[in-house]
C-alpha cells in the first residue's frame, strides 16, 4: 500500500472518530476497537497500553492515542495525518458554532440538541470503561483455554486496583501520584 494512500486511510478513520466520539478520550475506545478489527493496524493489548499510556501523559487521551496508532502504522507523518485528523472535525464544527450560536444561543431547540447529547457521550464513556476494565482486570483467552473461573480474572491487577481506589478515597492524592504508584506495582507485578 503506498503512503498517500495509507495516510488517507489513517486521516480518514480518525476524522470518523472525532466526528462521532462525543464525550472525550474514552469514547473514542469503541471507535478504537472497531478499527483495530477491521485495520489489523493495532491490537487489543495495544488499546490497552494506549489507554495507559494516554491516561499518564499530558495532553487529550484521544489525540495520544491517534498519534500512537498513526506513528505505529506510518511513522512520524502518521502520527501527524491522525492526530490532525482526529482534531478536524472538532475544529470544523467549533468554526461552525461560533458562527451561528450567538445567533440561537437561546434557542430551545439548541438546548435540547446539547440535552440530548449528554445521554449519548455518557453510555460512549460507559462503554468504554467497560472495555478498559474488562482488558485490565479479566483474562478471557486464558479462561477460554482453560474454562476454569478463577483463571477469568487478574486478582493482582484486581488488588491493585481496590487499594488504589481505598487510598485514594483515604487519602485523597493527587491521581498522579497513584499513577505512578500503579506503574512502579506493575513493574513489580512483572518481575
Amino acid at each position: 500500500m503506498s503512503a498517500v494512500l495509507l495516510d488517507l486511510r489513517l486521516f480518514f478513520a480518525f476524522f470518523r472518530t472525532g466526528l462521532f466520539a462525543v464525550g472525550g478520550g474514552l469514547a473514542t475506545l469503541p471507535f478504537l476497537q472497531e478499527m483495530s478489527v477491521r485495520t489489523g493496524w493495532f491490537t487489543t493489548k495495544d488499546i490497552a497500553d494506549m489507554v495507559a499510556v494516554s491516561e499518564s501523559t499530558p495532553g487529550p487521551m484521544g489525540v495520544n492515542m491517534a498519534t500512537f496508532v498513526g506513528y505505529k502504522t506510518a511513522g512520524l507523518e502518521g502520527g501527524f495525518v491522525s492526530t490532525f485528523g482526529l482534531v478536524a472535525p472538532s475544529i470544523i464544527v467549533i468554526l461552525i458554532i461560533a458562527r451561528i450560536l450567538t445567533k440561537f444561543k437561546e434557542s430551545q431547540g439548541v438546548q435540547k440538541v446539547f440535552y440530548g447529547l449528554r445521554p449519548a457521550s455518557t453510555a460512549l464513556i460507559l462503554a468504554a470503561g467497560i472495555g478498559v476494565a474488562k482488558i485490565a482486570l479479566l483474562n478471557t483467552g486464558l479462561f477460554e483455554k482453560t474454562g476454569n473461573l478463577l483463571s477469568l480474572f487478574q486478582w493482582k491487577l484486581i488488588l491493585l486496583a481496590a487499594v488504589v481506589w481505598i487510598c485514594y478515597k483515604k487519602w485523597n492524592f493527587h491521581p498522579i501520584v497513584f499513577i505512578a504508584a500503579s506503574a512502579a506495582a506493575g513493574i513489580l507485578f512483572s518481575l
